[in-house]
């Protein structure tokens, strides 16, 4: 499949919303509270949750993923500087990933929250 005024046409793979999260109040503390609020996040965006996986770091940050059948979301904290970054990716326009962002926003208590969407191409042959 070609454009012809712009040659190959490019089809998108996927999407990544890249999230900080900055002046957050509710900085997670372990790994449950972790899981729990992007558990809740994956659900309230209609995604199947497919595996979890969270750890800690030291001095006294948190990471996870959490794989879900449309691809992930993963978390990495910064409670010295009371900040969090989420990457949501997915390859399904059906997910509502705005209100997974809403949902995060508040229960990390941030006061900033900048969002950036990529978009991942493949060219068409």
């Amino acid at each position: 499949m070609n454009n012809p005024d712009n040659g190959p046409s490019l089809i998108p793979l996927g999407w990544h919303w890249l999230v900080d999260f900055s002046e957050c109040g509710l900085l997670p503390s372990t790994l449950q509270e972790t899981e729990e609020i992007l558990t809740v996040a994956a659900q309230k965006s209609g995604a199947t949750i497919v595996q979890k996986c969270f750890h800690a770091f030291s001095p006294h940050g948190l990471s996870g993923v959490i794989v879900i059948a449309e691809s992930h979301i993963a978390i990495h904290t910064w409670p010295e500087h009371r900040a969090i970054a989420v990457d949501f990716f997915s390859c399904s326009q059906k997910l509502d990933v705005q209100v997974a962002i809403d949902h995060m926003r508040e229960a990390f208590g941030a006061i900033g929250c900048d969002v950036r969407k990529l978009v991942r191409n493949t060219r068409v042959q």
